[in-house]
């Protein structure tokens, strides 16, 4: 039971920063704007998480710090987007490479840096039980913002005002601009949520998941959180269950490769990318009838002047 415990917990320590990305990437795309910078939006948040992390000793600016850096580059994205109506695809493969280039050079200095492990909750009598309790009452604070998080994003979009409006816009921009929903404006808010989404999904990474920064410590997990999207039909509640069965499969193949199955390495490495693959095709495959997808999204708006 000690070891299964101890999988359960890096299953979750490994689905927590792609939860935390793809939340944010889901009310993008739900507003009908695919941006596909989260990976370099998330290494800049890892960076200057890290970067505040270590220059003001302090977890909470780190974490401040990580949330602005993804924000900043989600603006950038969203004056590309929105105030000149570029092709969304073009620039969030730019925002990546931008993010990628731009953490290098301001994590330099940092490199070989360590932090100390991030504080975890401690409920007498509660995390000590058997098997569950630290599971369930011993997780970092990022954990449960992530599940409180999940449970706000599907009542924001399922119940709430503000939320439907932005379903709206995503399914047909034009029909709402006419209705006289304010599409920039939605469209602006929903990508900085998403951009300060993926900097705390990198503040997680570089603080509570390696607690050292490292370039490229992302490793293509905003790309997986981006296909969790998919993957989920553009709904919360899924989406937190597949965040958690693609962290197994990182989790696994980690276990493969120190119990010495006779593959290689770099193998067992691709196995949660290629684990994505697979059930976006399978997913695909057993559709039938319209996709799920937002009915504006990608398109780019320009209202009438």
């Amino acid at each position: 039971m000690t070891i299964l415990e101890a999988i359960l917990l890096t299953i979750v320590t490994a689905a927590t920063p792609l939860l935390l990305a793809a939340l944010g990437e889901l009310v993008v795309e739900r507003a009908g704007v695919l941006n596909l910078g989260v990976e370099g939006m998330m290494v800049m948040g890892a960076v200057c998480g890290f970067a505040g992390a270590v220059v003001f000793d302090s977890t909470l600016a780190g974490v401040i710090c990580g949330i602005l850096a993804g924000m900043a580059l989600s603006l950038l994205f969203a004056l590309a987007v929105l105030g000149l109506a570029v092709n969304q695809v073009a620039a969030g493969l730019a925002l990546t490479i931008l993010g990628l280039g731009l953490s290098g050079l301001i994590g330099q200095p940092f490199i070989g840096a360590r932090r100390e492990a991030v504080m975890q909750l401690d409920l007498p009598g509660l995390t000590d039980l058997p098997a569950i309790g630290r599971l369930v009452f011993g997780q970092d604070a990022f954990v449960y913002a992530s599940l409180i998080l999940t449970a706000a994003v599907a009542y924001f979009l399922g119940r709430s005002r503000p939320g439907l409006s932005l379903r709206a816009i995503g399914e047909n921009q034009a029909s709402a601009h006419a209705l006289g929903l304010p599409v920039i404006k939605t469209r602006l808010l929903a990508i900085l949520f998403g951009g300060a989404m993926a900097g705390l999904a990198g503040v997680y990474l570089s603080l509570v998941y390696t607690r050292f920064w490292s370039p490229g410590m992302t490793a293509g997990r905003g790309w997986i959180a981006v296909a969790l999207v998919v993957f989920a039909g553009w709904r919360p509640g899924i989406l937190l269950l597949g965040a958690y069965l693609f962290g197994a499969a990182t989790v696994l193949q980690l276990h493969a490769q120190a119990a010495g199955f006779g593959l290689p390495s770099q193998a067992l490495a691709a196995l949660p990318y290629l684990a994505t693959i697979i059930a976006l095709v399978l997913l695909s495959l057993g559709r039938r009838g319209a996709s799920p997808a937002p009915g504006s999204l990608g398109l780019p708006f320009v209202p009438d002047r």
